[in-house]
């Protein structure tokens, strides 16, 4: 509960409703709602009547409403690098024909923001819009590895540290001799930490003073590709996200911290 009066209550109502990720019932709902029955009606109809959810009386489902859409397409291109960064993807991405994703810190995890597929598409967890772990992912690394000191320890406080496969970082301590190692390096991997026969390079990309604005990965499978011929791609990696930092120079970021905020 968000404890922010009655707009964080409505808030708390709205993203139970997206965290379904299908149009839901009231009764649904209810089931797994901390309000009582007629303030949660309250909340719906509200929420309803000002575009944010839109309510089919067929089916008698609530689902995510076309304003919220629109309020989420202008952050997007206000505060993701997306916008920015789509002709140097596409360029890597022609180069190299390999997967290729964008990402930036969110809330203390990794905000997939574009992706390129190869021309043989791989199967796997991130896509534009997904959220996932930052402490094993090759994206995730590579952002917390250059993260000024107090900032990283507070992103690793927020960690889950799950090992989704034997190669998981389990611990912080673990995690942070991997970064030492990042930071000397330059660039991160992934070694199928979050998914098994995923593997990835990953490159930060910072601003001249060394903000993290976010991260590029070159991702395949080991059915397909082995970590040593990704990291012969290291020097296309590094040259796109220089050449998205340059071009971010002029382009105003939110003043909040990007990795407390948004392989």
């Amino acid at each position: 509960m968000s404890g922010d009066g009655t707009v964080g209550k409505a808030l708390d109502v709205l993203d139970q409703v997206a965290e379904f990720g299908q149009p839901v019932r009231f009764a649904t709902l209810l089931a797994q709602s901390h309000f009582p029955k007629a303030t949660l009606y309250r909340f719906l109809q509200t929420l309803t009547s000002q575009g944010m959810l839109s309510y089919d009386p067929e089916r008698q489902t609530y689902s995510l409403g076309v304003r919220l859409v629109r309020l989420a397409h202008a952050a997007w291109a206000q505060s993701s690098l997306a916008p920015i960064a789509r002709p140097h993807l596409d360029r890597l991405s022609a180069e190299i024909d390999q997967t290729v994703h964008l990402a930036q810190l969110d809330n203390a995890q990794v905000l997939y923001v574009d992706k390129r597929n190869a021309a043989q598409p791989i199967e796997m967890f991130s896509d534009a819009g997904k959220v996932g772990p930052a402490y094993c992912t090759g994206v995730g690394k590579a952002m917390l590895a250059f993260l000024p000191g107090g900032d990283l320890e507070g992103v690793l406080a927020q960690q889950s540290f799950h090992r989704f496969t034997p190669n998981t970082y389990s611990t912080a301590d673990a995690l942070r001799a991997e970064l030492t190692n990042i930071r000397a390096r330059g660039y991160a991997f992934d070694r199928e930490e979050h998914e098994p026969g995923i593997i990835c390079i990953a490159q930060p990309i910072l601003a001249p003073g060394g903000r993290v604005l976010g991260a590029l990965s070159i991702t395949g499978s080991t059915r397909i590709i082995s970590l040593d011929q990704l990291e012969a791609l290291a020097p296309c990696l590094a040259r796109t996200a220089t050449a998205i930092a340059a071009d971010v120079q002029d382009w105003r970021f939110p003043d909040a911290m990007p990795q407390m905020t948004g392989t």
